[in-house]
């Protein structure tokens, strides 16, 4: 991908050209698919753009190699309306949703729902949770002024995208992630890793910064080895990477890791070995039996989901089994209705000159309401959300972040193990 320049809006107004720079700092210490939703007293599909009232659609997978994120992710923007909305809403109107599937890069499904809802004329598309699905759908998005919001999506190429000032993401992108897993790794003691990589933006911006961290470290990546989305066989690629016969192993994958998982254990690989990502950090409970994976870990962005957090989500969606990106997802609608309420406007341009602002450097608050009240008051605020510090930069991406660290217990089932913060 060719890195271009970018614009964005300045707190001021003033509109800055950037290019990529990335820097990393580490602490110690991803339902309701096909329907539609609509405001209280609503019906149908929300309304043609141009009326003033903020309109959200969800890309999320509830099909393809992502779809256990697809509950959890539309369960934290639904819970976000749903809060709105009791807080008054957007401008004098409810917040209105249309939930759409986003499938995953072997399907059309992602371009499919995003002609539906940009000819429903929404404000703003959450999603999608695949960096390879948003790379089908970004410009098709953003050509149209309709800005686009990942709660997800970690690729770095989006920092430099040609994307009209259109394209944010709440979660950190993978320098952060394959920095601080590489980290991880090092610091288990681990001098020697093997990767199983998929090879598309996911899979191989982990990889990349990976091995920065661990040759930075003075550790070696001793195998390296490639497949690609709807394989189904990795003989091949576990052989490859068991015979260099490394000290830990990161399985960089999405629902592969389900098929991949069985090939190790097989050729003898401990679990303790074995370091997995956001893509296929899952419970596992009824895929394998007892112990499995006992004590393996893996990365998340974003901080642990909190009792009273997952008990807010279960008045949208009681069924959620897992909370992966539900916070980012929550973060993505309340931080767009903030900066729709600070632009007094709802269509994409407006809510986008707005973000930054609304992200930092305020009065500090942690919800809508609290900070719907602040604006209301002419106060420029600063939102922190569920997720960790919402702080946009110039690129559209948050400039620190909170990342996750699990580790496997007897049920197979990722237990919360200590949380980093870093700066992107």
């Amino acid at each position: 991908m060719v890195a271009h320049a970018r614009s964005r809006f300045t707190r001021g107004g003033r509109l800055l050209a950037v290019g990529a720079a990335v820097a990393l700092t580490a602490t110690a210490c991803g339902g309701g698919g096909g329907s539609t939703s609509q405001s209280p007293g609503g019906s149908g599909a929300p309304a043609a753009s141009g009326d003033g009232q903020l309109k959200l659609g969800t890309l999320l997978p509830n099909t393809g190699a992502l779809n256990f994120f697809g509950p959890p992710m539309t369960a934290g923007v639904n819970l976000a309306v749903k809060e709105i909305n009791a807080a008054g809403g957007v401008n004098g109107k409810d917040v209105a949703t249309i939930n759409r599937d986003s499938g995953d890069t072997t399907t059309n499904i992602a371009t499919q729902s995003t002609t539906e809802m940009l000819g429903q004329g929404v404000s703003a598309i959450i999603g999608a949770a695949s960096s390879g699905v948003t790379k089908t759908v970004i410009n098709q998005i953003t050509g149209e002024g309709t800005l686009m919001m990942s709660p997800a999506n970690t690729s770095p190429d989006f920092s430099t995208w040609d994307d009209k000032g259109l394209y944010w993401r709440t979660a950190p992108s993978d320098v952060m992630q394959g920095r601080i897993l590489g980290n991880v790794m090092v610091g288990d003691g681990a001098s020697t890793v093997g990767m199983i990589v998929l090879n598309d933006a996911y899979g191989t911006g982990l990889a990349k910064n990976i091995r920065s961290a661990v040759e930075g470290a003075g550790g070696e990546i001793v195998a390296e080895s490639m497949f690609n989305e709807g394989d189904s066989q990795f003989s091949s690629q576990i052989d490859e990477v068991v015979a260099a016969n490394p000290d830990a192993i990161a399985i960089l994958s999405f629902d592969q890791a389900r098929s991949i998982i069985p090939l190790l254990i097989q050729k003898g690989v401990p679990a303790s070995k074995m370091y997995f990502v956001d893509g296929n950090i899952t419970d596992y409970s009824k895929d394998f039996d007892k112990g499995t994976l006992k004590g393996a870990q893996g990365t998340q962005p974003g901080s642990f989901a909190k009792d009273d957090f997952k008990a807010r989500l279960a008045t949208v969606d009681d069924k959620l089994k897992n909370w992966n990106y539900a916070a980012e997802s929550y973060d993505a609608a309340t931080v767009i209705a903030l900066a729709a309420t600070a632009a007094k406007a709802a269509d994409g341009k407006s809510i986008a000159s707005q973000l930054e602002a609304v992200s930092r450097d305020g009065e500090k608050c942690t919800d809508f309401a609290s900070c719907k009240k602040l604006l209301d008051e002419g106060k420029d605020i600063d939102y922190d959300g569920i997720s960790g510090p919402i702080s946009f930069d110039k690129n559209g991406d948050i400039s620190e972040g909170i990342m996750g660290i699990y580790k496997y217990d007897d049920n197979n089932v990722p237990q919360p193990l200590r949380e980093e913060a870093g700066a992107v």
